[in-house]
């Protein structure tokens, strides 16, 4: 690992979007001396402000890009990482585990700024203490359709010990561009949080590659949940890189895919509309990737399972 922290990561990326945003459409605010950086939220923003808000959550410690694909024969890019220490960057930064609620203010939130917290169930397990953080800086990024007010900034400055000016949010909604890009980038972070359910032992994954196609942008926030979350669970291609035995791979590999859940098989807009919007009524098995390969390189051999479904991706995106 790097001597830089999470958070210091993070905001070497986040004064690199501020340095260019004009140029990726993104629009600045101070908000009680905190920086908050508008990728999406009230402006169009961009897909490169995406690729870069996505950076930022997992810390930098991952390489995000845009690549030629296609869904039911339509051509969509599709969003991939490269994840080169996947449980600091996915679990301890990347994971939306933080609900950010301030009178009638909601939003979920995720980055390094949760290392800082630490206040989540997450964290008290030993293998996630270690990545608790004390550092000079706190950036973190809020799915939102509405720039935080001041009793917001005052909630996080409070939470992480750290004066406002010393805060960097990114912000946007999921129905955007930069929005879209950095929900949909989360396909290894879906596949460790699902090993994670499953009680298996991630400190032995040692990399993590994804890919996932990116939808159209939705004409509304419910909407787009529905489809980012679609890319993931019907859309995604997984390669986690692990080591040690090979039967307590294969096994947790079987699980992964999201068609082991009894959830699965519609449009994830259907599902929760099923369950009245309330994501906890849904099987939690269901939020991992279509498709994993699990490769160990203890011993070279390999455990795929799953698919991609164009069927309920075309009906999601397209009709």
């Amino acid at each position: 690992m790097a001597v830089l922290s999470l958070n210091d990561r993070s905001r070497l990326v986040a004064e690199s979007m501020l340095a260019r945003a004009d140029e990726l459409g993104i629009v600045p605010h101070n908000v009680s001396g905190a920086t908050v950086l508008d990728c999406g939220s009230r402006v169009v923003g961009s897909l490169a402000a995406g690729l870069l808000m996505a950076r930022a959550c997992l810390a930098d410690l991952a390489s995000v890009t845009l690549v030629p694909g296609q869904v039911a024969g339509v051509p969509l890019p599709q969003v991939v990482v490269d994840v080169l220490h996947p449980v600091p960057a996915c679990m301890a930064s990347q994971y939306a585990g933080w609900a950010v609620k301030v009178e009638d203010y909601f939003a979920m939130g995720s980055g390094p700024m949760r290392a800082m917290y630490a206040k989540e169930e997450l964290f008290q397990e030993e293998l996630f203490a270690r990545f608790k953080e004390r550092p000079t800086c706190a950036v973190g990024v809020l799915e939102t359709s509405k720039v935080p007010p001041p009793q917001v900034i005052a909630y996080l400055s409070d939470r992480v010990i750290l004066k406002p000016k010393h805060l960097i949010l990114l912000i946007a909604r999921t129905a955007s561009l930069a929005g879209s890009v950095q929900v949909v980038a989360r396909s290894v972070e879906t596949a460790l949080h699902k090993l994670h359910a499953l009680k298996f032992d991630l400190s032995r994954i040692v990399a993590g590659f994804g890919s996932a196609p990116l939808p159209p942008v939705a004409k509304n926030d419910m909407a787009a949940i529905g489809r980012t979350n679609d890319a993931v669970l019907y859309g995604a291609r997984v390669t986690l890189f692990a080591t040690g035995d090979d039967d307590s791979l294969r096994a947790a590999a079987a699980q992964l895919p999201s068609s082991s859940s009894a959830d699965y098989g519609q449009p994830f807009g259907q599902i929760f509309k099923r369950y009245d919007h309330d994501f906890y009524k849904i099987d939690p098995m269901l939020f991992s990737p279509a498709q994993v390969c699990v490769q160990n390189i203890t011993t070279g051999n390999s455990f795929h399972f799953g698919q991609v479904n164009d069927d309920v991706l075309a009906k999601s995106f397209f009709e």
